[in-house]
């Protein structure tokens, strides 16, 4: 009896295209990473890295992994998440006077639990400048969240506020989350301001807390995938700023130590002080 050929339908693509792009573009990210280091970039580097705890993609506990990480982005401020303990009085994780002393990061205080680092997991760390203001804001949602907003006076010129957040897991909490931001920028927004954090949001559309951001914030910078961080798909760390020109390069910090020591890619930026002096002038 002859069998009957049935023809073989190709196969369709199940996966979203940015996660499809994102495993073709592995072996590009993998080669750049192996390759010499570029030169800084110029102006003021800042960077935002959730440390999950400073557990690492293998389970392992080690803040002095996530340190060196830090000591790899060499950035001028940066902002991290989840700094802290989760429960209790949030004890801080990582060695703060260490870390000053081998990369003159130090943190922006802040009022509260004194164990902790930051605000509900947000610290701010910056170099050699003096903090003109700060502000602690409690997050809505279900989950404990935070923001911090510092304003900065940089020695190496130039002001820089900040709003450093963590946003939620739950979409409704993300929209309340934005809209309070949005609400805090109100009156502010004659004030270059940057965003940047963990923001927890990959959805795009009406619904999407980004869509809420962009009324304070303008058109967002291009999404830079940050996780999960050996196989980046998800653009949840972001760096933003309301005027446009401020912000450049936004990009993943992609080394082989950084695949490891957290979930998420640190992500990084230029932000040119210049440009922000002189809207600050225009203001």
């Amino acid at each position: 009896m002859q069998r009957q050929q049935i023809p073989m339908r190709a196969k369709k693509d199940n996966l979203p295209a940015n996660i499809l792009a994102s495993i073709r573009n592995r072996r590009k990210r993998l080669d750049a990473a192996h390759a010499e280091q570029r030169p800084r970039s110029e102006g003021t580097l800042i960077a935002s890295y959730n440390v999950h705890k400073c557990v690492g993609n293998d389970r392992r506990f080690d803040p002095e992994r996530t340190s060196r990480v830090i000591h790899e982005i060499d950035a001028d401020v940066i902002a991290l998440q989840e700094a802290d303990t989760r429960f209790g009085e949030r004890t801080g994780i990582l060695d703060l006077g260490r870390l000053e002393r081998e990369t003159g990061l130090i943190p922006v205080p802040v009022n509260g639990m004194a164990k902790a680092h930051g605000w509900h997991g947000n610290v701010v760390l910056f170099k050699r400048g003096l903090v003109r203001d700060v502000h602690q804001i409690n997050l809505p949602g279900l989950e404990p969240r935070g923001a911090l907003v510092a304003e900065l006076e940089l020695e190496r010129g130039g002001a820089l506020r900040i709003i450093a957040a963590h946003f939620g897991l739950l979409r409704h909490s993300r929209a309340q989350q934005a809209k309070m931001l949005v609400e805090l920028m109100a009156d502010k927004r004659e004030v270059p301001t940057i965003l940047l954090g963990d923001l927890n949001e990959w959805r795009l559309g009406d619904r999407s807390s980004l869509h809420t951001i962009q009324s304070a914030f303008g058109p967002q910078p291009v999404a830079v995938p940050s996780f999960p961080a050996r196989l980046p798909i998800l653009a949840l760390d972001r760096i933003m700023a309301n005027r446009k020109g401020v912000v450049t390069a936004v990009e993943a910090h992609d080394t082989p130590l950084s695949r490891v020591a957290s979930d998420h890619l640190p992500v990084k930026a230029v932000v040119n002080l210049k440009r922000m002096e002189e809207l600050n002038t225009k203001g």
